[in-house]
């Protein structure tokens, strides 16, 4: 167990390792996705998952206020990467759902993050490999706790 003092070092040295490969993998990601804020690249990659969706259901999903989603929303059917739909089974909802341009802009991006992302796993040692994916099993079970 680490000493109060060594903790925090140790939390701030993996914040800050953190935050370089999160650099790290948006440097990847194409020009255009650059720009856009945390939520609107979550959105777009949550669209692509799990297909047409709510503006309602797209703010809870990624726990932000409905008008803050709807700002980021704006923004992306803008720039012609979403569009507004009616529900098919609810007269009163509009869904969200990736353009095409949407869909090759999310495609592109994830192409170039996973392939530098797995260059980058392939210098590491086998047991590495294994560790570090063991910590995104970690990862993922603190960012669902939240």
């Amino acid at each position: 167990m680490l000493d109060q003092k060594s903790n925090e070092v140790a939390v701030e040295d993996f914040y800050m390792a953190l935050r370089l490969l999160v650099r790290r993998i948006r440097a990847r990601t194409p020009p255009e996705l650059q720009e856009f804020s945390w939520t609107q690249n979550a959105v777009l990659v949550r669209l692509e998952k799990n297909g047409p969706a709510t503006s309602a259901d797209l703010a809870r999903a990624e726990g932000v206020r409905p008008q803050s989603m709807s700002t980021a929303l704006g923004l992306l059917e803008k720039k012609g990467l979403v569009e507004r739909k009616a529900h098919p089974t609810d007269g009163r909802q509009i869904n969200i759902k990736l353009t095409a341009r949407g869909i090759t802009l999310r495609r592109n991006s994830k192409e170039a993050t996973q392939a530098w992302l797995s260059r980058a796993i392939a210098e590491l040692g086998r047991q590495e490999q294994i560790t570090l994916f063991k910590a995104g099993e970690l990862f993922k079970r603190m960012a669902e706790r939240s």
